[in-house]
């Protein structure tokens, strides 16, 4: 079976579609097999987007959404912090595509900014907020590497979102951050998922 995290997708591509709201606003997502979440928006990242849109009301700045999967963090906030620029970057090409297709769909093409990319291998900017839900299936290394990267690409001041689970490696991400940044707050804790933020 392939992942979510495969940069080419062999099996044949079959289009799903949902809507999804948040308050009054209603978002629609194309998605795919061999991608995250198909069937609709996972509790984990309806949590990262709530924590950040209440934390970031009036953020003025570029985002960067490691691991956007087919894009729904990056389309909303792009939606919902009305002064963000937001750039998505995944390795999965199928992922992309419907990235692409779910931009225009919300009419935020024009804020978003989309990039292949294995962790940060392609990423040249840097960022005043990094968000992700890090793929955790695809190992510790890999998911270290999105914190390593975050460190490195975010301005002075910039802030990192991570999303995870206590029984997928919370507490071995708060260390990792801690020793990345000097500090790592639980700003929100559901369900057995945590929301960590670092700020550089």
């Amino acid at each position: 079976m392939e992942q979510y995290f495969t940069k080419n997708p062999s099996t044949d591509a079959k289009i799903y579609k949902y809507d999804w709201n948040i308050g009054q606003d209603r978002f629609y997502f194309n998605t795919s097999n061999s991608v995250f979440s198909k069937n609709g928006l996972d509790f984990g990242s309806m949590l990262l987007i709530e924590t950040v849109i209440n934390e970031n009301k009036n953020f003025n700045g570029n985002i960067l959404d490691m691991g956007c999967g087919y894009g729904p963090i990056g389309v909303i906030l792009a939606n919902l912090i009305k002064q963000s620029k937001i750039t998505m970057a995944d390795v999965n090409e199928r992922a992309l595509e419907l990235c692409a297709m779910n931009a225009k769909e919300n009419n935020v093409e024009n804020k978003i900014k989309i990039i292949n990319s294995s962790a940060y291998e392609n990423i040249n900017d840097n960022y005043d907020m990094i968000v992700t839900n890090p793929p955790i299936r695809a190992g510790k290394e890999v998911v270290f590497s999105f914190y390593d990267g975050a460190y490195e690409h975010l301005n002075i001041g910039g802030k990192l979102y991570v999303v995870i689970q206590k029984k997928q490696g919370a507490g071995s991400t708060k260390e990792k951050l801690i020793s990345l940044f000097g500090n790592c707050e639980v700003v929100e804790k559901k369900s057995g998922y945590f929301i960590f933020r670092s700020e550089k």
